[in-house]
């Protein structure tokens, strides 16, 4: 009778040990897929800044060459020679439909993956508090 009465003080100690062990295992796992979650929203913004700063630099090159071929239109209309100017505004012209794309791809990728938060980390949390917590129709 003395072993049983010591028995159950150890099986309490072991089952609260398991319990605080397994705790610990579901909330490293929970912090795991939020840091996943959080690491797959913040490549999507590097990527989206990445394309957008290609963006500006199609159109920043764009506006170069619009420039240059203003240059050698004003030079046409002043001195009359071949048509130079024409290969300048249609790489121009190029360059600017490039940036729209690229533009557009940054924005979409941005608008993805804002705001980085850790929204399956959050519903697996409320779904293991729902589980673990005291429940309501217990009479």
């Amino acid at each position: 009778m003395a072993t049983e009465q010591e028995e159950i003080p150890a099986n309490i100690a072991a089952a609260i040990t398991e319990i605080s062990e397994r705790a610990t295992l579901l909330i490293r796992d929970e912090v795991e897929l939020a840091r996943a979650e959080i690491g797959a929203k913040v490549g999507k913004l590097v990527t989206g800044a990445v394309v957008g700063i290609a963006a500006g630099v199609f159109v920043a090159v764009a506006m170069l060459f619009v420039l240059i071929g203003l240059a050698w239109l004003a030079w046409f209309e002043l001195f009359p020679a071949n048509q130079f100017f024409w290969g300048f505004f249609v790489v121009a012209g190029l360059l600017l439909v490039l940036g729209v794309l690229a533009g557009w791809l940054a924005a979409r990728a941005l608008r993805r993956g804002s705001p980085p938060s850790p929204t399956m980390a959050i519903d697996e949390a409320r779904k293991i508090r729902e589980a673990v917590g005291p429940r309501e129709d217990v009479a």
